[in-house]
Formats: C-alpha cells, structure tokens, sequence
C-alpha cells in the first residue's frame, strides 16, 4: 500500500461484469431493459476496451460473471500489466455448485440443502464448490444467502436455508466452513460472502427489496443470529441488502455496517454492496440526491467494494478531494481487499490451469455427492400406502407435467447445462424402471402459457394408465427469465401453482386413475387440494443435477425417504405469515372462515419406515447456571426398511417476562437406522442457549419452568416433552 497512489488504492474499491458477460449482454437487452435488470448487464458508452484499459490503469479491482477459465486467466493478464500488478478478486453466485458454468456439479438448491438437516453433507457440498470455483478461475463466492425466509411469496424462499434463525445458522455455518476451509490452499478454498444482510426476506408485501418494517427485538432474534454466527465461522466477507429496514436502505445504513457488524460483533472483512443497490439509494430510496450523494452515503456508511460498472470511481477522488470521505476511510477498504487477495495466493500466482477444470468439473466423486444430496433433500408429504411403487402392478404408468422432463429441478442460479449431465425425472424414472411402460405426454415446460387443451388431452390420455405421475411447480431457470415463476425477482402475491397446473392435477386426479404429485419449486406451494385428494405428495424441492434419479429411486423404494420441511407450509396465501415458531398470541382468536393451522409443520416429512421416540430422559430436573441440559432419547426403526430420521429437540420459556415463542429449535441430529434397530440419542445444551432478550434488550436467562420437547418434527402430535427448571 505505500507504494500506491490514492487513486489505485480507490480503484481496489471498484468491481465491473466480465468481458464476455458486457458483449453478450449488451446483444440481448436495450438500454430501457437494463434499467431493471438485475441479472445481466453492460455499460452503454463503455466498451470492452475501455474497460481493458481501465484494469491496465489499476482502475479495476474485481470482477464478477466471469465463467470460463479462459476469460479469467485473460483478465488476470490484464491486470500484470498494471503499474503493481496487482490481482483481480473474481466473484461469482455459486450457490448450490458453480451452477453459473456449463458443465459443472449442480447441488440441490440451499432450501433443499436444508430438508436434510446434514450440516456435514452441506460442508461437503460447499468444499466441492470451492474446488470447482477455483478450477474455473473464481475465488469469491457470493454465498450463503443466510436471510431466515418468513414470506413464501418471496421468489428468493429456495436460496435459503429455511424459516428457523437455529437451522439457517447451523447450515450457514458448514457451508462458509467448506467454501473456505483454512484458507491456505489455493486450489480448493474460496471467499465466502454471508448475504443479504439484512430483512429482505420478510418484505412488507412479498416482494424483492421492498422495505422491512422490523423491530429491534425481531431483528435480533430471528435475523441476526445466521449474520453472527457467519462471523464467529470466519465468513470474510459481507453483502448488503436490497431494501430498507425501518426506513434506512441497508446500503447506507451505519448502525448495521459499523455499529452491529464492525463493533459489537468485530467483523474484520470487507463489505460489498449487492448489484447497483448503492445507485438505488438515489433512484429508487430517494435518500441521496444524485449517485455521487449515494456513494458517499454508503461508503461512510461501511461499503467497502462497488457492485458493480462506472462513475464510482471517480466519485470517489472527488468525494474525498471535498472532504467529504476521508482517506482513512479509503485506506481501510483498500487494505481489507488487498488483504484477502493475498489469503487467496493471488499475489503469488493469479493463473489457473485452464485444463484442469476438464478434471474437476463434474467428475465422479461431486456427482455422488449431488445425487446423495438429492436423496436426502426430497420429502414425501403424504402417502395413502401407494408408495413405494416397487412390488405392484402398475405396468402403465402415464407422466405429465411441465416440469417432467425439465431442468427446472437444477433450479435458479443455473445456467444452461450439457443434456447428458442432467437426469430429468421422466429420464429417472425410465431408468429406475425399465421394464414399465411409461406414457408421457408434454404440456410445455411454459408453465404461463399452458393451454386448456393440453390439459383436456393429459386428462383423456391418463385414464388408459395404472397409474399416472404428475411434475408441477414452478420454473425457476434464469436464462428463461421471462418466464420464470420463482427465484430471484420472482415474487407472487398468490401462493398456488402458477397457469393450469392446479386444472391438470384435478383432472387426471377426477379419471379416477391413481396418483402421485411431485412438486419441483422453490418455495411453499398452497397445495391443499392436492395434498387432500392425491394419492402421493413428494415435495422434491429443486434437486440438483441428479434429482431425476433420486425421485425415481424413492418412488420405487431404492431409497427410503427422509427429508424434513426447513419452511412451514400454509394451507393459502391468507394465512401468511405462517411459521412454526409464533408467539402465544397469535391465534387467540383464530379466523372465521379458513383454518388457523398449516398445511404441513416446519420439520415434517414421512418415511417408509416408521420411528417410535421412547424413553426420554432428562439427566436433571433443575439446571443452574453454566450447567448443560442434557437429555437422551431412544429411537426405534419398526418398519420393514433400514433408513434415516431427523431427531428434533425444541424448547419452550412457559412464562417469561418478554413473550416467547410456542417452540424454538435447539438441536437436530439425523441419525440412520437398519430395520428393527434402536439408537439412543444424547443431546447437549448450553445453559445459555436457554435465554433470550429481556426488557433492556439485554440476554438472560430467566429462571422458571421450560418444556423441553423432542419429536421428529415441529407438530405436537410428533413430540415427547419433559418440564425441566432453570434457577
């Protein structure tokens, strides 16, 4: 840094789109389109040699979207002819694989990641995207998305880890332990980037960065616990949210950036902003007056790299030539970029082998993995005794449904993938069963555009079948943006499935013919007719490269299933919000015309076998202070299948002096059972864990009565509870 001059030191700050992603870019979308695109973007007036001459002149620090080795190593060739040579940081949204490049692993999505309620299989998933990010030239990743997801109509709902701050904060925790490891091997550790912080998924009306109007209490107890813990696992990065929070947009918001992250928690990475979102303070939070306002706002504020394209740069020089920005505050931000750059060996070689991505990409070791975690991702929902379909005669079997033979189960943040890489689930299940006859009939994969005849004719073409399998759900691949129904800037104000798909699943259903409904989406569908009258619910999530496979093996009883829901879900969108973890108050007078209760209870999913808890045991009836409760629990597998439970411990405050929620998750631990066996399971909890926010915001633990409850899921009816005292 003393060998730099001011302005190279404010070009660190400055991140732009790739060379390729600029060209591309700007050959699809006009000028009136980038406006509100937040996927994809150019820089009108600038070309690609400007933006060439930019990093020669040490004006450019970073870059994202850039998905070859290729591309990466010639950006890199770019900066070594900078007066100091220094690296580029390359970043990219690899959030369930490096699904951003053709041809690499893709891991089901984070909500699927979630059902499994495996932190260990969420590391190993993170530490393979890791080595896949680095064979391709990136070592940022713009991942976790550690947002608690309390709206279903929020598209974003599967890029999370669910509605539980416990849950999301264990599973953030192993992913930002796999993404960076130790950070001392260039070849397999990147950057993690712990996102969005904060509120912008539990949005006022639904929608992508619409405001959060959320108290200090809510913030602290459901949003911030993913962010702290993110910090304690060593996340060395963090990036801002969309929206406001209680009137102050988060890319200029002080109190979070300097006060909660820098000081109370001691966060000692750098800031990025998310895409254009320090602009949106002027054209669209009308908080500054001009972008120039802006970025002096956010960079006050604690916005220590530009996401993404022109003019802040020289802002910058500008702001701070006015004393408007001091150069401490410059330096600061230079020094923690740089800084990482150096953990990630850039300095000593900035090059990959660009061959060596042919090697790592997809190879047989990440395939098994994705196809483990697709196994363990999907969760059945209902079954009248139908499944598993090994055993019966069901010799004609008809398959429908746009998401039948789609990619959509690869789910958002995915580009498009070579054929051969994706098992679709018409393609799982011809493989599963090769000597059935499988009719299948396409409706479309344009789940908008489905037509009335289609759904007429899969309706007549079902009644010859034994047996009919319908896909629905929603579309979620981004390079169909326009008809994308989930996932980023994909929000809803109704929670049914989108088009006909409601009118296709009655009809073939009304045939007569027995059937099962799989549900390839991102989020919670209102799916109470179906669950009511279907034969079969599998809720599949978006399962990655091999979920095809892995719905077809646990429909034919290859794999028993056990998958647990990490979201509540609602009977219909009335009932929003709907979460496991309510205060007491909240149904005191339930609705007049509609039901009160959820569909399906956070933790919930069915097995083939079934789990009898038994024997629960708590070691001491009165804990004190710095003593673990300590509980056991014996599990039984009485079914005729060997397979895998989630054993689930929550608590409940019964009179406090803050009201408390119904249940809070304390502990899960998934444990796997042969046929008749029986496991006994010890669990530990620290005293502490036991409080929460008194009246002065400050944490206690109070002393009195606790329900400890312990269950395969949220719902009482799946719980055993013990009354244990605190002093």
């Amino acid at each position: 840094m003393k060998r730099m001059t001011f302005e190279e030191k404010v070009g660190q700050m400055c991140q732009w789109v790739g060379l390729e992603h600029m060209a591309t870019t700007e050959r699809v979308l006009s000028k009136e389109e980038l406006r509100n695109n937040s996927a994809r973007s150019f820089y009108p007036g600038i070309t690609v040699e400007d933006v060439k001459q930019m990093v020669i002149d040490g004006k450019i620090g970073s870059f994202l979207h850039v998905l070859t080795p290729a591309e990466a190593n010639y950006l890199q060739s770019i900066a070594q002819k900078s007066r100091l040579q220094i690296p580029l940081l390359i970043g990219i949204d690899a959030v369930h694989g490096n699904a951003q490049v053709c041809g690499a692993t893709v891991y089901p999505t984070a909500i699927g990641q979630a059902a499994t309620f495996d932190t260990e299989l969420v590391e190993k998933i993170s530490v393979e995207t890791a080595v896949e990010m680095r064979a391709t030239g990136s070592q940022w990743n713009f991942s976790p998305n550690i947002e608690v997801a309390r709206d279903p109509r929020w598209g974003r709902v599967g890029e999370t880890f669910g509605e539980d701050p416990y849950l999301v904060s264990a599973m953030g925790k192993a992913a930002i332990t796999g993404y960076q490891g130790s950070l001392n091997n260039r070849d397999s550790n990147v950057v993690a980037c712990a996102k969005h912080f904060i509120g912008g998924s539990q949005p006022v009306n639904g929608t992508n960065g619409a405001p959060a109007d959320l108290s200090e209490r809510t913030l602290r107890e459901i949003f911030f616990p993913p962010f702290e813990a993110a910090v304690k696992s060593g996340a060395l990065t963090f990036m801002m949210a969309h929206n406001e929070v209680n009137g102050i947009p988060c890319h200029s918001n002080e109190w979070l950036m300097q006060e909660v992250l820098k000081k109370e928690w001691q966060f000692k990475g750098f800031i990025v902003s998310d895409w254009m979102d320090i602009e949106h303070l002027y054209d669209l939070h009308h908080t500054a007056i001009d972008n120039k306002e802006a970025f002096c706002q956010a960079v006050n504020a604690g916005i220590d790299m530009h996401m993404h394209g022109p003019q802040f740069y020289e802002d910058i020089l500008n702001l701070v030539k006015d004393k408007k920005i001091s150069k401490n505050r410059v330096e600061e931000a230079c020094r923690k970029i740089l800084e990482i750059k150096f953990i990630c060996g850039l300095f000593d070689n900035p090059y990959i082998n660009e061959k060596h991505a042919d090697s790592v990409l997809f190879n047989e070791k990440h395939r098994a993995t994705a196809l483990e975690a697709a196994r363990k991702s999907v969760t059945l929902l209902t079954n009248n005794g139908i499944l598993p379909l090994s055993g019966k005669k069901y010799h004609r079997i008809f398959v429908t449904g746009p998401n039948a033979d789609s990619h959509t189960i690869l789910g958002d943040w995915t580009q498009m993938q070579p054929e051969k890489n994706v098992v679709t689930i018409l393609e799982g299940l011809k493989e599963i069963a090769p000597d059935i006859n499988f009719t299948y009939f396409d409706v479309g994969w344009k789940i908008k555009e489905m037509t009335q005849d289609k759904v007429d004719k899969a309706a007549m073409m079902a009644r010859g079948a034994d047996l009919s399998i319908i896909v629905v759900g929603e579309h979620q691949l981004r390079y169909n943006w326009n008809e994308k129904t989930c996932g980023e800037d994909c929000d809803r104000s109704d929670i049914g499935l989108p088009g006909l798909q409601q009118q296709l699943v009655e009809k073939i259903i009304k045939q007569g013919v027995p059937t099962v409904v799989i549900l390839v989406n991102g989020r919670q569908s209102g799916i109470k007719w179906i669950a009511e009258n279907a034969d079969a619910l599998v809720e599949a999530w978006e399962p990655g490269s091999f979920g095809g496979k892995a719905v077809a093996e646990i429909l034919f009883g290859l794999v028993n299933p056990s998958g647990k829901l990490p979201v509540t879900i609602p009977e219909h969108v009335g009932q929003i919000q709907m979460v496991y973890n309510y205060k007491p108050s909240m149904y005191f007078h339930p609705y007049v015309i509609g039901s009160s209760s959820p569909l399906f209870c956070f933790g919930y999913g069915l097995s083939y076998s079934e789990y009898q808890f038994s024997d629960f045991t708590t070691y001491k009836d009165t804990l004190t202070k710095g003593e673990e409760l300590k509980v056991s629990v014996s599990v039984t597998n009485n079914g005729q299948m060997d397979g895998e439970e989630v054993v689930q411990l929550y608590i409940r405050d019964i009179y406090s002096s803050v009201t408390r929620p119904v249940k809070e998750l304390k502990h899960f631990e998934r444990i796997s059972l042969s046929s008749g066996e029986t496991k006994q399971v010890k669990i530990s909890i620290p005293y502490e864990n036991l409080g929460f926010y008194d009246k002065n915001m400050k944490w206690i633990v109070e002393p009195g009565d606790f329900e400890i409850f312990v269950g395969s899921s949220s719902r009482d009816e799946d719980l055993i509870k013990k009354i244990v005292h605190v002093q």
